[in-house]
C-alpha cells in the first residue's frame, strides 16, 4: 500500500557517507521534530536524475531552506558510497544523500518500481514529499518518465 498524505514516515534505517565512513541514520533521527523535503530517484548517475532532478534541488536548496525547511534529503536504492560520490559530483553539499541500499524504506512506503528492463532491479519510484515532524504533508508521485510533479520548482511552490 502506498503511503499517503497524513501518514507517518515508517521506521527504517538508511545510510549516509560521512568522511568516507558509512553511518546509519534512522528515519526518526532524520525526520522527528524537523521539516524535511525528501525526494527519491530511481538511480544515482542516471540521465534524468543527474541532468534534471538532483540539479534542481542543488540550485534551489537555499530557497527551499528559506521557507522553513531544515533539511533536503535525496534518496535512492543505491549504496552510501554511490550516493556520496554522486552528491560530490553534483556539488550537492546542501543536501543529505541517503542510501536505501536494501530498499527497506522504499518497500515500507509502497513505492517500489521494477527497473529490471534497465538492469536496475527493484528501485524506488521518483517522488518528492514535504514531511513535517515525521508526517507526510505533501506527496508528489511522478508519472513514469516525467520530472515535473517532484521537481524542486514544484516543491518550492508548495512550501
Amino acid at each position: 500500500m502506498t503511503i499517503e498524505v497524513g501518514d507517518p514516515i515508517p521506521s527504517a534505517t538508511l545510510h549516509v557517507l560521512v568522511d568516507n565512513s558509512v553511518q546509519e541514520r534512522s528515519t526518526d533521527e532524520l525526520f522527528a521534530g524537523k521539516k524535511v523535503v525528501l525526494f527519491a530517484v530511481p538511480g544515482a548517475f542516471t540521465p534524468g536524475c543527474s541532468n534534471t532532478h538532483l540539479p534542481g534541488y542543488v540550485v534551489n536548496a537555499d530557497k527551499i531552506k528559506a521557507r522553513g525547511v531544515d533539511s533536503i534529503l535525496c534518496m535512492s536504492v543505491n549504496d552510501a558510497f554511490v550516493m556520496g560520490a554522486w552528491g560530490k559530483a553534483q556539488n550537492a553539499s546542501e543536501l543529505v544523500m541517503v542510501a536505501d541500499g536494501n530498499g527497506e524504506l522504499t518497500r515500507k512506503l509502497g513505492l517500489e518500481m521494477d527497473g529490471s528492463s534497465y538492469g536496475l532491479g527493484t528501485r524506488c519510484q521518483r517522488f518528492a514529499a514535504i514531511v513535517n515532524d515525521g508526517v507526510i504533508e505533501h506527496l508528489a508521485l511522478e508519472p513514469t518518465g516525467g520530472i515535473t510533479e517532484s521537481s524542486a520548482e514544484a516543491i518550492l511552490a508548495r512550501l
